[in-house]
């Protein structure tokens, strides 16, 4: 008997004992293709617009990050997240935010069929467009070359062939880059090098600071948002243009696309877009770096001394210690002994007045006046009128802090007299310097006001506030 005989014997047998067992191996077959497409099918989404509405949610893939989606003081927040879920308001459907780490990993999702849009600050390139569609812009940017204080000097582009460049990999950065190398290499000019990273921006800016790298590429917001929290940047060379920011979806979704057209032309008609705009990006100060890195060094070698106060007089009259933090820095600089001419002294820099109100007996004592500092701010947010909403409620209440709510009363009817939204500190903003001008204060209960300090005093606020929540 041959060796090929006694193996089909062997195989023959083997089959016998398996037969009764394989209705067996096919149920769980089935289980394991059923787990493998729940596993990796599951979050799949149909991209057009009758099913968003039909399903009544809305997928959209982002990145975490401060000029995008992040966790606030009051839940999720950032300008992708607001500007994203008001679509799904108007849609009438939920807003669900799938977060990855990268760009990269955002356009693969939407390529995959993981979200029906992709949301995180992306710029239009002609890559890009190849492989999706593109929503109206809503913002114009540049994109920038970002290096530490006292690093290289760039004057032109070829200055950059001799610098440390480190990108995010897989970004509009690192394509911009291999179209001037390309261009470069055509010219038989010297050509730029540079090194891909997983890291995010943010963390580059980071290593930047910390002089662990020379450059990055940024986005023009992107860097108006870091840089206080690393005044050692700066903004080094243009790179680009101004470059276009847009919502990316699937080709196929025609009526989607659509939709986007109209809605993006009347939520720019409405002031949307401009709304968001100065909540996000535009409402810090000219920057400062000395300034900003004093205050800086004061984090470090003044605050530990005060935030045990300051946190439990915020918690006592429900406050975030941060925005108190912010408050008392923009009044004294954390100086107990501060002293004004106008009589203003103290941690909090409270009026003799006030303290009595408050029932603080010694406004030298810091302990004191950040108490009553704390108490005087929180029943100033109670007298805001109840149809300011959200954070807008601290921004009415830091301008009624620095010049009065008689004044802040008066700009609500100014700003209304102008058909703007008095409910709104964007546009409520907009007419403080008026408060300066005869030819409305005339018309007011209250009359002059220095409406224009109190609007860089909020601005200066929320500039200290932003760097305590993004150090602390």
């Amino acid at each position: 008997m041959t060796h090929e005989h006694h193996r089909r014997e062997h195989a023959k047998e083997l089959r016998a004992k398996l037969r009764p067992y394989l209705p067996y191996f096919i149920i769980a077959a089935l289980v394991l293709w059923g787990v493998l497409d729940l596993l990796l099918f599951h979050d799949r989404v149909d991209p057009s617009l009758q099913a968003i509405e039909d399903s009544g949610t809305l997928v959209i893939a982002t990145v975490p990050g401060p000029t995008t989606y992040y966790e606030g003081r009051e839940g999720p927040t950032g300008y992708e997240y607001e500007l994203t879920k008001a679509l799904a308001n108007d849609l009438g459907v939920e807003a669900e935010y799938r977060l990855f780490s990268s760009v990269p990993d955002v356009l693969l999702a939407l390529k995959e069929g993981r979200a029906h849009i992709a949301a995180a600050g992306l710029t239009v390139t002609p890559a890009r467009e190849a492989l999706y569609a593109f929503s109206p812009s809503y913002q114009s940017v540049k994109e920038i070359v970002v290096c530490r204080r006292g690093g290289p000097r760039l004057k032109k582009l070829t200055d950059l062939a001799d610098t440390e460049l480190v990108v995010p990999a897989g970004t509009s950065y690192a394509e911009r880059l291999a179209e001037l190398r390309e261009k470069s290499l055509a010219e038989k000019a010297e050509f730029i090098t540079w090194r891909e990273s997983n890291e995010t921006t943010e963390a580059l800016f980071a290593q930047i600071a910390d002089d662990e790298i020379g450059c990055t590429v940024a986005d023009t917001p992107i860097f108006k948002v870091n840089r206080r929290l690393y005044p050692e940047l700066r903004a080094a060379l243009d790179l680009t243009p101004q470059r276009e920011i847009a919502w990316a979806y699937a080709k196929e979704a025609v009526v989607l696309g659509a939709y986007l057209e109209e809605w993006f032309a009347k939520k720019k008609k409405a002031g949307l877009i401009e709304r968001l705009d100065h909540r996000f990006f535009d409402y810090f100060p000219e920057f400062d770096y000395v300034d900003i890195s004093r205050f800086r060094r004061d984090i470090e070698e003044k605050l530990p001394d005060y935030r045990g106060d300051l946190e439990d007089a915020a918690d006592r009259y429900g406050l975030p210690w941060h925005l108190l933090a912010a408050i008392s820095y923009q009044e004294s600089r954390w100086n107990p002994s501060a002293r004004s001419p106008t009589g203003v002294r103290g941690f909090m820099m409270l009026t003799l007045a006030t303290a009595e109100e408050v029932g603080v007996e010694d406004r030298l004592d810091p302990e004191e006046s950040i108490e009553g500092g704390a108490k005087y701010f929180a029943e100033l947010i109670d007298r805001i009128p109840e149809d300011v909403k959200g954070t807008d409620r601290y921004w009415f209440a830091l301008a009624a802090y620095n010049m009065g709510m008689g004044h802040l009363y008066d700009a609500r009817l100014l700003a209304e007299r102008r058909g703007l939204n008095k409910s709104s500190w964007t546009d409520l903003r907009e007419v403080l310097p008026l408060l300066m001008d005869p030819k409305y204060y005339k018309s007011l209960r209250h009359g002059y006001a220095r409406g224009r300090e109190a609007q860089r005093y909020v601005s200066q606020v929320r500039s200290y506030l932003h760097i305590l929540e993004g150090v602390i």
